[in-house]
């Protein structure tokens, strides 16, 4: 069976800055599968390893040991970076693009071919409601309507690994909504969501595997379900983050 990620006693060790004068381990043996079709919560206090986690899957880092699958091949092939949709939690499009522009660079980017992404740009404008902001510079957007444009830039190559790193920051009750409904729907299409959130009802409403990251190592994976059976989501969590925080 072919998994979306499969990280393998993964390291990640940075080099000393002029500050600190040690290397700082950001991630410590990791093992971890995403399974293919799952929408898979990424969990864990700040500083945990997440966000670097999410780099090394994007190739954005090199892992200092251990080994990566992204989508079935090593993370050596960029080309499946292209089957890739990544939403950052703070985006920094350039204010004077259109909305329009943005996803056509961003498509580009993805290996689109120019003949169809027009059209696939506005059914991107479409999906997250600003079909009628298309032309404007995104100087004159709010943050609500800038993190939908991330959502439909990270939509636009019709990922099989959609990555959203922390999407309901600014949205309102529309965007909320909307969100799940993509998200529900890139797993009806047999795609995989990998959802980094510290806020636990989305978690707890959208995903069915999930694993806890707590200072660079696993905690805890597998089905979600599995960790209500001690409790809360809130209690297990927050036990499991106690227990293993470094003092």
């Amino acid at each position: 069976m072919t998994h979306a990620a499969v990280f393998d006693d993964v390291h990640k060790t940075y080099k000393p800055n002029p500050l600190l004068r040690s290397h700082v381990a950001a991630v410590r043996g990791i093992s971890l599968t995403i399974p293919t079709g799952s929408i898979f919560g990424l969990l864990g206090p700040n500083r945990a390893g997440k966000t670097t986690l999410i780099k090394l899957l994007l190739s954005l880092a090199r892992p200092t040991k251990g080994t990566i699958q992204r989508l079935g091949e090593t993370i050596a092939n960029r080309q499946t970076l292209g089957r890739v949709g990544y939403m950052h939690e703070n985006h920094a499009f350039p204010r004077y693009l259109s909305a329009s522009e943005v996803l056509a660079f961003y498509g580009g980017l993805s290996g689109l071919n120019s003949e169809i992404l027009p059209r696939l740009v506005d059914e991107s404008l479409t999906r997250v409601g600003l079909t009628d902001r298309r032309a404007e510079p995104i100087s004159r957007f709010s943050k609500g309507m800038v993190q939908r444009l991330g959502l439909a830039q990270a939509l636009i190559n019709d990922p099989d690994l959609l990555i959203l790193d922390e999407p309901t920051e600014g949205l309102d009750l529309y965007g909320r909504k909307l969100l799940r409904e993509v998200v529900r729907e890139r797993q009806a299409k047999g795609k995989t969501v990998l959802l980094v959130s510290h806020v636990l009802p989305e978690v707890e409403e959208l995903c069915d595997h999930a694993a806890a990251i707590v200072a660079g190592q696993v905690a805890w994976q597998g089905p979600l379900s599995e960790l209500r059976q001690s409790g809360t989501l809130e209690e297990s969590l927050f036990a499991m983050y106690e227990k293993g925080m470094p003092r």
